[in-house]
């Protein structure tokens, strides 16, 4: 049986040159980064890493990269999520080879099918992978949101060990209320705002875009809230971070641009992204700057 995550995982981006090929040099620098400021995990290939506009031999390829830059020092999640159950399958057993623990898998999405045929899906994935699988709520990408129902059912398989919730907090809530005694099942926030609420109602981890840049923050605030049981210290950090929370999502382009033009100013290879998605304006990225230099960085030119 595959233990449960928990903890601070960091959705890693994927740096690209300016032809928007994969910059495995810079990639290994982002995994040593984030591993020396104390993650707990690495997901590779997720929706920050930009998986949905690679062919799968690219994603093939940044699991691969992932698994090996990361060398055992922390465990690795990839992101496999396919439309079918049989393309989802393959990937995951691709990741187990490359020496991934655990495999992310959103709800199938575009062809909606009745939540029977989403029980089945999973149901199917878990039976036959070997990673342990992580469910990815995300109605807002899928315009599929599983029931906490659903989501509690599925936590009974052997194999279903984790969820990521991105939906609103309220449902999170639910899901956690439900599963808080299912062995070997943990239950993740995938939005900042909302990691220091989740571990305040016995949330066992988070994602968060912004981990990518601010690691070593973040891994605090979880030690602070879960480790120390020290809320007071874990709001006042939390308050230092609140005003740049929302610029990881501004101006209706996501991510992971502004990440990657944050990392860009602290010298960490951020790079452009791969159309059609865009890069942010410089109205953001001084915005960014600014709170960077509040929270004591030193950042380099915005241009």
């Amino acid at each position: 049986m595959t233990t449960a995550p928990k903890g601070i995982f960091v959705p890693l981006i994927t740096p690209l040159n300016e032809d928007e090929t994969i910059d495995f040099q810079s990639y290994k620098k982002v995994i040593d980064f984030q591993i020396e400021n104390g993650v707990h995990g690495l997901l590779v290939g997720g929706t920050t890493g930009e998986y949905h506009v690679m062919s799968v031999e690219e994603r093939k390829s940044l699991i691969k990269a992932g698994c090996e830059y990361a060398a055992g020092r922390v465990p690795v999640m990839a992101g496999v999520g396919c439309v079918t159950a049989e393309e989802t399958i393959e990937l995951a057993n691709f990741a187990a080879e490359c020496g991934a623990t655990w495999g992310l898998v959103l709800a199938p999405y575009y062809h909606k099918t009745s939540e029977e045929g989403v029980r089945e899906f999973f149901k199917e994935i878990a039976a036959k992978s070997n990673v342990g699988i992580v469910i990815y709520n995300y109605p807002g990408a899928t315009s599929v949101e599983l029931s906490p129902e659903l989501i509690y059912e599925l936590a009974q398989e052997e194999n279903i060990v984790s969820v990521k919730e991105s939906a609103d907090f309220g449902h999170l809530c639910q899901v956690l209320t439900l599963t808080r005694d299912v062995e070997n099942f943990t239950v993740f926030t995938g939005e900042e705002h909302f990691i220091l609420p989740t571990f305040s109602i016995g949330g066992q981890g988070a994602f968060g875009i912004l981990v990518n840049l601010l690691p070593k923050e973040l891994v605090s605030l979880y030690e602070l809230a879960v480790e120390k049981s020290d809320l007071t210290a874990a709001r006042e950090l939390n308050a230092k971070l609140s005003g740049i929370y929302g610029l990881m999502e501004a101006e209706g382009n996501p991510y992971p641009g502004p990440v990657k033009a944050g990392m860009d100013m602290i010298g960490i290879k951020g790079g452009k992204v791969r159309k059609p998605l865009t890069q942010p304006t410089e109205d953001l990225k001084a915005q960014i700057a600014e709170q960077l230099v509040k929270l004591g960085y030193e950042v380099n030119s915005l241009v």
